[in-house]
């Protein structure tokens, strides 16, 4: 065993504990076989190091770390800690060793640390030493005795024996008593090692020199500095019983009112005796000597008050006498006389009797209605006998004479249920006695119901929102109507206006719930076709005859985007392809052709925008997101393509969104001859799954078509040009030969439409509409698709060509359009 902390001097034996333990603490190590035992003291403040664990087992800190060092113990709480980063074992909450161990000793905590890789368990035991923190305690601070003046000397009174928790030398030592001269001491100790404590009577009491004896009992530890407890002990002198007791006075006379209530206070007697404590303790009661009497009134026996008992009636006697007896504990008594004169007052209260009533009537009863007769009497005589009655309290009723005693309640007023439903009606019927004597009796009336009162709805008119494509049987919404009435002219029943709504009866739109007034669709509505619509709907109560009241529903279709965009320009056909033509010479930005699209839906699920999915050279064009205008965004080279592709998005801003897509063709030449010479290989691109012989007959009827037209427009033209020079030369002008101009563009750079488009848009798709201007020019090209190329098909292109550029000059020369020639 190796000693870290000395607790007594090797020369002179002298303990040095006090003086160390406010400032130090001592433990002592033993290591033997992975187990350490460390002593500390009680009461050390947290942090407090009790070892040095790595020095102790032999382990180092690194060691610890690796091993993940932990404390483990078999109780809830853990009063040592271990610190890793320095290796040792700390206080980590306050250890009281009273309560961790009460009387036994030693005090031990133990518990193991736990290491792993490899796996090591290292047994800790931490004996917790006793300082002398606790003082002996009594379980009570005073104690009292009652000892009779004729006890005898030698006679042993237990006292309480003191506690102290703590153990060894800072237990409980010994007692002392204070003063000793009657009482002295007497200590012992039982089998358990428990001393125990005696007082012993020395010298006899006497009361008459000394009632009362106080002493002080002190229990001392011996711990150092010494700590006690006192406790007080006060002893009483009894008396012995030697005088009987002596009433105050020896006749009573007392006034009694007659009908006074059972417990009225009549008088208090008393007799006084010499003696002390329970000898002078006096008892009262009645003599038997007072005969019947004695049912009339009681006495307590430990005051001597006198109380009424039973009813006192001045018809029946006047006075009364009674005797009183008091006697001590030993027996010893006196007697005296109470005489009682009873006074006559008025002791009769009217008495109010219920002849006829009728519980309940209804709101609409008129004035003067009968509730109740009553009859009022008083046994008094005189002016204690006349009554008056009326009612307590302000209602709408009154109390009316109808003959010698007898009253009729009627109503003074209209009553409304639904301010009151019932009354509670105090009828006060009191005489003219003095003091008067009144009495009240209280009737329940409850006012019936009658239907005055129609159903309210809690709004005048209502707004609901359905959103559109709903399921048929969705609930759009719920009136509640109340009514003041109760019973079934309260029970509500929810009908639906027979009212038109677009044409048909609101009854194929919507159902009301009778019941709930839950308004359910009848069937799927949608916005596009209906926006808005109004119902009225009707709540009638359940009375005789029925009353109702009506408000109006407006509910209103809200937009879903369950349409997509569609697509007004370019026109998509399946026979016919149409082509933008684009000079090679155009600018950067060159207007190509602009996407006119619509969206029937509202809101932001009509706002396009327009985006470009695929081209066949994507460097070359872009697309407005918001406008749908088609733009060159470089110089066309000789190197592109004559024949370019465009397929545009066209995507609303709905959740989800939903979209269409158009293919825009562009031609790069600079003449119509290049443009038709390109016109055909767009056909071929086509993929086309419909019969083919529908298509060869159609191409066969096209061609034909366009050979007539061409061959009238030849003839037209020579005629007109015939004529035209016949005026001119009459004019005798000179004109100059028409050059050949090629098609005229559009200002945005593409050829001109068949029809010029104006598109306005907005937020709201129901106020978006298209503006359809006057044909201008024709620079779009469409030509049947599905035209075969025939042997002559050269012949037919530059027929074709000689007659678009015969029709540009004669447009130019007159100024007017080509598409009237």
């Amino acid at each position: 065993m190796r000693f870290l902390c000395p607790f007594m001097t090797r020369k002179t034996g002298v303990s040095l504990w006090p003086l160390l333990l406010p400032v130090l603490f001592c433990f002592i190590v033993t290591v033997a076989h992975g187990q350490v035992r460390y002593s500390i003291p009680e009461e050390m403040t947290r942090g407090s190091l009790v070892g040095n664990i790595v020095q102790d087992l032999g382990l180092d800190i690194k060691r610890l770390k690796s091993g993940r060092a932990r404390i483990f113990t078999e109780g809830s709480r853990e009063y040592i800690g271990l610190n890793v980063d320095k290796g040792t074992l700390v206080v980590q909450e306050r250890i009281d060793r009273e309560e961790l161990c009460a009387q036994v000793s030693p005090c031990s905590l133990h518990f193991q640390i736990i290491l792993e890789s490899p796996m090591e368990l290292h047994h800790i035991d931490v004996e917790i030493l006793d300082i002398n923190d606790n003082a002996p305690v009594f379980a009570r601070n005073e104690i009292s005795f009652q000892i009779s003046e004729l006890a005898l000397s030698g006679a042993k009174f237990s006292l309480d024996n003191a506690y102290d928790p703590d153990v060894g030398m800072n237990s409980l030592q010994r007692y002392t008593l204070n003063p000793a001269n009657i009482f002295s001491l007497k200590e012992s100790t039982d089998q358990n090692n428990i001393k125990h404590v005696e007082m012993v009577l020395q010298a006899p009491l006497d009361r008459e020199k000394q009632e009362e004896h106080t002493l002080t009992l002190v229990a001392f530890d011996g711990g150092n500095p010494q700590k006690s407890g006192t406790l007080k002990i006060t002893v009483t002198v009894l008396d012995v019983n030697d005088n009987a007791p002596v009433f105050s006075f020896p006749l009573y006379r007392v006034f009694l009112v007659e009908n006074s209530p059972k417990g009225t206070q009549l008088i208090t007697v008393t007799a006084s005796d010499k003696d002390k404590g329970a000898n002078a303790k006096v008892t009262y009661s009645f003599s038997q000597s007072t005969g019947k009497n004695l049912e009339l009134f009681n006495i307590d026996s430990v005051t001597g008050e006198i109380t009424v008992n039973g009813d006192i009636d001045f018809e029946k006697s006047k006075h009364i006498q009674i005797n009183v007896e008091a006697t001590d504990i030993g027996g010893l008594t006196d007697s005296s006389k109470v005489v009682i004169d009873i006074t006559d007052v008025n002791d009769n209260a009217p008495v109010i009797n219920l002849i006829s009533f009728s519980n309940t009537i209804p709101e609409d009863s008129k004035p003067e209605t009968v509730i109740a007769i009553l009859n009022v009497k008083d046994l008094d005589s005189g002016k204690n006998g006349q009554v008056k009655c009326g009612i307590a309290q302000e209602t709408p009723f009154k109390i009316k004479l109808t003959s010698t005693n007898f009253y009729s309640l009627v109503t003074a007023q209209f009553l409304d249920r639904e301010k009151l439903f019932e009354y509670r009606i105090t009828i006060t019927a009191n005489d003219e006695g003095s003091p008067y004597l009144y009495t009240n009796k209280t009737l329940m009336l409850k006012i019936s119901d009658v239907n005055d009162n129609a159903p309210v709805f809690q709004s005048y008119s209502y707004t609901s929102y359905l959103m559109e494509n709903n399921l048929p049987g969705a609930s759009i919404f719920a009136v509640t109507a109340t009514d003041k009435d109760s019973g079934n002219n309260a029970r509500i029943s929810y009908l639906l206006e027979e009212q038109s709504v677009n044409g048909v009866a609101a009854s194929s739109y919507i159902s009301v719930n009778a019941e709930s007034g839950e308004i359910l669709a009848l069937r799927s509505f949608d916005y596009e076709q209906t926006k808005e619509f109004n119902i009225c709907v009707k709540a009638q109560d359940g009375g005789n005859p029925p009353l109702s009241c009506n408000v109006s529903v407006k509910v209103i279709i809200q937009d879903k985007n369950d349409n997509a965009p569609q697509i007004l320009y370019p026109v998509q056909t399946g026979s016919s392809v149409i082509a933008e033509m684009v000079p090679r010479s155009a600018d950067v930005g060159f207007l190509v052709t602009k996407v006119v699209a619509v969206d029937v839906d509202s809101g932001q699920n009509a706002w396009l925008s327009y985006k470009l999915q695929k081209a066949t050279d994507r460097a070359m064009f872009e697309v407005g997101l918001h406008n749908g205008e088609i733009r060159t965004v470089r110089q066309v080279t000789d190197k592109d393509a004559v024949k370019q592709k465009l397929t545009v998005v066209v995507e609303d801003n709905g959740d989800p969104p939903r979209s269409a897509t158009v293919n825009v063709n562009v031609v790069l030449a600079d003449s119509f001859p290049e443009v038709f010479s390109e016109f055909t290989d767009f056909t071929h691109d086509k993929e086309y799954n419909d019969d083919l012989t529908f298509y060869l007959a159609l191409a066969l009827v096209v061609v034909s078509f366009f050979f007539i037209v061409s061959i009238i427009t030849i003839l037209s033209v020579k005629c007109y040009r015939w004529r035209r020079e016949r005026m001119f030369n009459k004019l005798g002008a000179n004109l100059p030969v028409i050059p050949y101009y090629p098609p005229l563009y559009a200002d945005g750079g593409t050829l001109q439409h068949m029809y010029s488009h104006e598109a306005y848009r907005s937020t709201d798709s129901r106020k978006s509409h298209l503006k359809y201007g006057k044909p201008s020019t024709e620079s779009v090209m469409s030509l049947d698709t599905n035209a075969t190329q025939s042997p002559n098909r050269a012949q037919k292109e530059e027929l074709f060509s000689q007659v678009r550029i015969n029709q540009v000059r004669i447009s130019a020369l007159l100024h007017i359009p080509v598409e009237y020639i």
